[in-house]
């Protein structure tokens, strides 16, 4: 009697795009900070930048086997979600121009 052996294979999608995508902004310095939806992702974007962090902002995929209900849901009613990434700028910082 013969037994059948069972190669392990992971599945190329959306889930293995955003780990690429993920890994590769790490590897590039980049921290990952939060996924939220409008208008406090253009808030929070604006405030980094402002404290003069590079900021990089992915459309918001579901990922891994956590509980994304609510995320899903806002972004199946057309609301616009992403995640956060920053880094520190290699740009000198420009002056205030109230100060």
């Amino acid at each position: 009697m013969s037994t059948k052996k069972t190669i392990p294979i992971k599945l190329a999608g959306a889930a293995s795009r955003e780990e690429d995508v993920e890994e590769r902004l790490l590897r590039e310095g980049w921290k990952r900070l939060t996924t939220i939806g409008e208008p406090r992702l253009s808030e929070i974007a604006e405030a980094y930048r402002g404290m003069g962090f590079e900021v990089h902002v992915e459309s918001y995929q579901t990922e891994g086997d956590g509980c994304t209900t609510c995320l899903d849901t806002d972004q199946e009613m057309g609301k616009v979600i992403g995640t956060v990434y920053t880094r520190r700028s290699t740009k000198p910082q420009q002056e205030d121009e109230l100060f």
